[in-house]
């Protein structure tokens, strides 16, 4: 069986930085003998090699966010992540060496106008089946939408990482994956500024959709609402077009043809002293990488 690992890149790339250069200055992070940065590039290099390892990976892709700007989802709705500050520059200057670095050693990444990472990593994760065992590596738990028998997620959680399973998530949250944008549209988001619906909160948004599967159907038999949640009526019914809102934002869309249409074969795994060599190259590693 193949095994593909599909990294968020940013969210990789991004937790490095910000756990490489909490409370010191841009100046004072290392660089290479070009002066470019490699705080966080160092700990993104260092967890794709381990990952390869650790699961005995045959592929790898690293999927990328294109520009907020260009996506369906902030076309139709400007406030979509608006509230989110530009990254700093030190840490963009690593995602363009990331990726000269991932093309120099012939290692997979894209991103795709119209499209965030988490549609590519869903888009992949549509391909897995009883050949291809996909494994999602990211923090971002939207992702749990994508969970199936042949595709799990890996994520940190209080610095231990987890390997998470449909089956994990089934007995942790006794609801279907596809239901979990339906919690989500609920309960929104305020890190990417989804609205939800005002005053249902967690105690709330998980025993609804047990109850009632899918928004779409909480909303048909809002008005003979189990006793059970009648101090949410007034609530739902005014916050039904935020919570329509937010399902279209926060359901990912695996209909990324370029994801689809691609021969997975050309994910493949470049040699170890290829990476070696080229990571030593840029000035990221000078010790045997992975050693």
């Amino acid at each position: 069986m193949k095994k593909l690992i599909v990294i968020d890149g940013f969210n990789l790339l991004s937790r490095g930085y910000f756990a490489t250069s909490y409370g010191r200055p841009e100046e004072e992070l290392p660089v290479n003998d070009k002066g470019e940065y490699i705080n966080a590039l160092r700990v993104f290099f260092a967890k794709m090699n381990q990952l390869e390892r650790q699961l005995g990976a045959s592929h790898i892709s690293v999927a990328w966010d294109g520009k907020r700007e260009d996506t369906t989802r902030n076309q139709q709705h400007t406030f979509y992540k608006a509230q989110r500050k530009d990254l700093p520059k030190a840490l963009i200057s690593q995602y363009h060496t990331a990726s000269t670095v991932l093309n120099n050693m012939g290692i997979h990444h894209t991103n795709v106008t119209g499209f965030e990472a988490d549609d590519i990593i869903g888009a992949f994760s549509k391909r897995a089946d009883e050949n291809l065992h996909v494994y999602m590596y990211s923090n971002d738990r939207d992702l749990f939408q994508l969970l199936n028998l042949h595709t799990d997620q890996l994520f940190m959680k209080k610095k231990q990482e987890i390997h998470y399973t449909v089956d994990d998530f089934k007995r942790d949250y006794e609801i279907e994956p596809y239901q979990w944008v339906d919690v989500k549209a609920l309960l929104g988001d305020p890190s990417d500024n989804i609205p939800g619906c005002p005053g249902v909160g967690e105690k709330a948004a998980l025993p609804l959709i047990k109850q009632y599967v899918t928004v779409e159907e909480l909303y048909e038999k809002l008005d003979e609402l189990d006793p059970l949640f009648k101090r949410y009526y007034k609530k739902l019914a005014a916050g039904e077009e935020n919570v329509k809102i937010s399902k279209e934002l926060a359901a990912i869309d695996p209909e990324v043809k370029e994801i689809l249409e691609l021969d997975i074969d050309e994910l493949g795994v470049s040699d170890p002293e290829l990476r070696q060599e080229v990571l030593e190259e840029a000035g990221i590693v000078k010790a045997p990488f992975g050693g």
